[in-house]
């Protein structure tokens, strides 16, 4: 009974703490390989956020967690299988939130 109690008022604080975290919503038509985060008009590429999935990569639709990202404002470097590159500009991240990535967002892509 005083387990219960202890657990019933720590764990929603918990939960409050934790959210849901970052994610990204695969929207391209396309798996992608690798997605990298820059502060917005820099080139300070953080590391490839597939690598936190669990095959490595994100299908069209699926969700991926995206870490060590702070709140802001981000261009992102999404890169796709045979090496075909795209950047998208100005993502804006917000924390506890889904940002998503569709194809019309795909600029700059070599290949």
């Amino acid at each position: 009974m005083v387990a219960t109690a202890l657990l019933l008022s720590i764990a929603p604080g918990q939960l409050l703490a934790q959210g849901k975290g970052v994610r990204l919503w695969n929207l391209t038509t396309a798996t992608i390989t690798g997605f990298e985060l820059s502060p917005a008009g820099k080139t300070e590429w953080g590391p490839n956020q597939t690598l936190n999935d669990k095959d490595k990569e994100v299908d069209h639709d699926e969700r991926l967690r995206i870490s060590g990202v702070d709140p802001g404002r981000y261009d992102a470097r999404v890169s796709y299988t045979g090496g075909k590159q795209c950047l998208v500009h100005g993502i804006e991240i917000k924390a506890d939130a889904v940002f998503s990535v569709a194809d019309k967002d795909l600029k700059d892509c070599n290949k």
